[in-house]
């Protein structure tokens, strides 16, 4: 082999094969050929603009595509922060009992149980009325019966009739005349809310109506216009274990009586005479429909 001559290296035919070649670019149009020389274009379709790293991010995230197992864990992740939302304000509408001491908490327990027991027992009760109106025999006989020991009952409540039973005896000491009415009226509120049936202030009989007002010279306090002198005696009947607790509660009666400097004493007793009495008032207008 002649060094000189490259040309024969090439094997034979590799000349005619270069012409061959030179022939076909010049028959083929100028963009055709710079087609050809042009390098192969990436993955993205030839004449498509290139997308910025915002742009191919927002094209991956809309329109979303939301497959069924997304879905379901979408709905149990929003029932979950619901159910935490709950859990929340649960907890924040209970924050007022937190500084509360246990035993005190014991005690609010204790006496909402007392409190819907009472209402347990009086449902059964209207229960047992409407049975026994229902299956006597004398319905009218036993319709006058109850029509009398309802009317008992409510002389007992508007202060017509006297009452005995079990209850409690509250005396309040003011030697310092601080106390002021509305400090006993709140203590008739919280007895009554406690379950008292029949209350006696110093020989006058409290009702629905009863109002406490300072006494004429702006010393001591009068019960429905009645000067009452102290200590200040009620007599409460009623369930002593819910009386008691219901004025002993923090920030109660009994305490907010102290901080004036009087002196409570409150005792339970198993028979409370409550002996005082309103006279019966005729309504001008009601009138009985039935």
């Amino acid at each position: 082999m002649n060094p000189e001559h490259p040309k024969d290296a090439e094997g034979p035919g590799s000349g005619a094969a270069s012409g061959h070649t030179h022939r076909l670019r010049k028959e083929l149009p100028a963009e055709v050929e710079a087609t050809s020389e042009a390098p192969e274009p990436g993955p993205e379709q030839p004449g498509t603009p290139q997308l910025t790293g915002r742009q191919r991010l927002v094209k991956g995230l809309w329109p979303p595509r939301v497959s069924r197992a997304q879905l379901t864990v979408a709905v149990l992740l929003f029932v979950l922060g619901l159910g935490l939302a709950i859990q929340v304000r649960s907890n924040s509408d209970n924050s007022a009992l937190r500084g509360a001491r246990q035993e005190d908490l014991v005690r609010i327990l204790d006496e909402l149980d007392d409190r819907t027991q009472r209402l347990e027992d009086e449902k059964q009760g209207l229960e047992d009325q409407r049975t026994e109106l229902e299956n006597s025999s004398d319905q009218a006989e036993e319709a006058r019966k109850q029509t009398v020991e309802k009317e008992r009952q409510l002389g007992i409540l508007a202060g017509t009739v006297a009452a005995q039973g079990p209850g409690i005896t509250m005396t309040v000491t003011d030697t310092r005349t601080a106390v002021e009415p509305d400090m006993l009226l709140d203590a008739v509120q919280e007895l009554r809310a406690a379950g008292a049936e029949a209350i006696q202030v110093n020989g006058v009989r409290v009702v629905a109506d009863t109002y406490l007002t300072d006494a004429s010279g702006g010393k001591g306090v009068s019960v429905d216009g009645h000067k009452i002198a102290q200590p200040y005696v009620f007599k409460v009947i009623g369930k002593p274990q819910d009386l008691e607790p219901a004025l002993n509660i923090p920030g109660g009666v009994v305490q907010t009586l102290e901080k004036e400097q009087a002196t409570v004493a409150v005792s339970r007793s198993e028979k409370i005479i409550v002996d005082a009495l309103r006279a019966a008032q005729r309504p001008d207008y009601a009138r009985s429909s039935s």
